[in-house]
């Protein structure tokens, strides 16, 4: 049973926010299959984008429960009396979306995906680290199944990340020019939205800035590895961070790749509402 101190309408949103971010950089990753460098690697994305959508069906159940019990309407457009994890995913429209931007960000090449693997994976971790002693006990009975998942995740992307910065001159550049394009939307991750704040005062989610420097320990200790520069810091290649980083998808303000991810994910749904198979 879930900790009753925080307000259904915010734990519902609170849960779709870890849902989405799954969901959508689980669909991301599953672009790739069939499409991988190699075979073994390919088949290591595509179980990766797997574990995703299975965390982010989780988190969707027990939004789906949580908003059904209290009777709230997520869904105005919907006329069934009870929502599901499918309605959730299916038939939201993108402002109603809560992840964040940096994992509806495109494919780009390999080092592109590696990357933005990397950077939400080492934040996966530490949230889903701190999650798994929530007073809420689904959350933290879904946070330990996944941590284990997104160990590995952190693991495989950050391996990735050292070969590439260290391996060739071109797959040095590339890596280079993905810290570049995806930099920007890491601070997202760490400013907490409303109900963000209220998840972590009532002791079920997390305190997001106080994740921020054990994220950038790790981050820079990969960095150093693959012979990377920090950005932000001086180091070889004279990468700097610009100070201003882009926020607004966990309040449902996207960038125009969610649209075109939905109307992917959406399409056999919404052609054909009630479709089973």
């Amino acid at each position: 049973m879930h900790n009753t101190n925080l307000e259904p309408a915010i734990l519902t949103e609170y849960l779709l926010h870890l849902a989405d971010d799954a969901l959508i950089l689980g669909h991301r990753n599953s672009e790739w299959c069939g499409h991988g460098p190699v075979l073994e690697q390919d088949i290591a994305l595509t179980n990766i984008a797997l574990d995703l959508i299975g965390q982010g069906r989780n988190f969707y159940q027990y939004a789906a429960s949580t908003a059904n019990q209290s009777g709230l309407r997520i869904l105005q457009t919907v006329e069934e009396k009870e929502i599901n994890e499918d309605s959730l995913a299916y038939l939201r429209d993108t402002r109603e979306f809560r992840n964040c931007l940096l994992v509806e960000q495109t494919n780009g090449d390999w080092a592109k995906t590696i990357m933005r693997q990397f950077l939400f994976s080492s934040f996966q971790y530490l949230l889903y680290s701190k999650l798994q002693e929530s007073r809420d006990s689904v959350i933290a009975g879904i946070s330990a199944k996944a941590l284990k998942e997104v160990t590995y995740h952190m693991r495989w992307s950050g391996e990735w990340v050292i070969r590439l910065g260290d391996g060739t001159e071109e797959s040095r550049h590339r890596i280079m020019q993905a810290i570049t394009e995806l930099w920007t939307y890491t601070g997202e991750l760490f400013a907490p939205t409303d109900y963000e704040k209220s998840a972590a005062d009532a002791g079920i989610g997390a305190n997001l800035p106080s994740l921020k420097t054990e994220w950038d320990k790790r981050v820079a200790e990969v960095f150093h590895e693959a012979i990377l520069p920090h950005p932000g810091g001086t180091g070889e290649g004279g990468l700097t961070a610009d100070p201003w980083m882009q926020s607004g998808g966990k309040s449902g303000l996207h960038s125009e790749h969610l649209g075109f991810i939905l109307t992917e994910l959406q399409f056999m749904q919404r052609a054909y509402p009630a479709c089973e198979w």
